[in-house]
């Protein structure tokens, strides 16, 4: 049983692999025209310097996302988990609306793009992580998760609200907000993916190597007490990491909704695995469903092209309701089966 287990992970791990490079050839082809305009001879410069950092970029989020997701869901038990769930969504939200406000403020000082761009990038880093932080606060720490839970949704709707009226008091910058809460991979650079990479490969070491805790999570925590695991310090450290990989995402493509609560479900419909492999496929996941969203969101009103986080929200929320479905399904065949 174990054998086949494992093989079936890493054929998994394999035709994500393998999709992921299909997807970026793809990318690196696919233009302003969509699909119609694919071209084999293209412009190096344009794919080197737009496309390419833009296809890996969206991978590299969605692999942020889908780890962030798999970490939430396995710290909470609960499959409905996602990274947004500690309020990191309005924090950064809240984190671009004082940056827009601030940038309009100094307009006059001539600041360069990218000087504007890495502004407004960590403003929504640090609302995202500033969010998480109060949730801990609010919260009296890791130890009682329900408290925890409602913590962030306090922050969430408390930060959510003060992004609202900063919207309200300054409407020159509803343009930008938008575009940010509507979430778009179209401004990644070379830079952005280096440092979601950066990000990607510490938190994913660090997460495996804490892996063991979830494992013993999904048992009860007085079972993962008994084995004698620092449940409370590697708590501190998850959050971290979650919030990490969250805010880093989110500070580069906006916020995108579903990838990090659908690419567990999508791997754990697979395979049946110990977190440690869980939390790696689930990278592979979010990687391919963020990268194909992103092609999608290119090729399918070309020119036109679709704000990638309401195609995922789209794409996401049919899955959810397919699988709240089966769910609803087997249960009434359950309780018929009984009586």
């Amino acid at each position: 049983m174990n054998a086949r287990k494992v093989q079936s992970a890493g054929r998994l791990a394999l035709q994500l692999s393998v999709l992921l490079l299909l997807l970026v050839g793809l990318g690196a082809l696919v233009g302003s025209e969509g699909f119609a305009g694919m071209q084999l001879q293209a412009d190096l410069s344009l794919i080197a310097d737009i496309r390419l950092p833009r296809t890996l970029g969206a991978c590299l989020a969605g692999a942020l996302l889908g780890l962030a997701g798999a970490l939430a869901q396995g710290l909470f038990r609960n499959p409905l988990a996602d990274p947004f769930l500690l309020g990191s969504a309005s924090g950064a939200s809240l984190g671009v609306a004082i940056g827009m406000v601030l940038l309009t403020q100094l307009s006059q000082l001539n600041m360069s793009p990218w000087f504007m761009r890495m502004g407004i990038t960590g403003m929504a880093f640090m609302g995202a992580w500033l969010a998480v932080a109060l949730s801990l606060v609010l919260s009296w720490g890791v130890q009682h998760t329900l408290r925890l839970l409602l913590a962030g949704v306090v922050v969430g709707v408390v930060f959510g609200a003060v992004a609202s009226l900063l919207l309200i008091m300054f409407p020159q910058i509803q343009g930008s907000v938008q575009s940010f809460m509507l979430g778009s991979t179209a401004y990644v650079s070379w830079a952005a993916c280096g440092l979601m990479l950066a990000v990607l490969v510490a938190s994913w070491l660090v997460s495996v190597a804490a892996s063991p805790l979830l494992d013993g999570l999904a048992l009860g925590e007085s079972t993962a007490l008994s084995l004698g695991l620092p449940v409370k310090s590697l708590r501190w450290l998850m959050l971290a990491v979650l919030a990490l990989c969250t805010a880093a995402a989110v500070a580069q493509t906006g916020l995108i909704a579903f990838v990090g609560l659908a690419a567990p479900h999508l791997v754990r419909a697979r395979v049946k695995a110990v977190h440690g492999k869980t939390l790696s496929l689930s990278c592979l996941m979010g990687a391919a469903l963020l990268g194909a969203a992103d092609l999608l969101a290119r090729g399918l009103m070309a020119p036109l092209e679709l704000p990638v986080g309401v195609l995922t929200a789209i794409l996401g929320g049919g899955y959810m309701l397919f699988l709240m479905r089966g769910m609803s399904t087997k249960s009434v065949a359950h309780a018929g089966g009984r009586s």
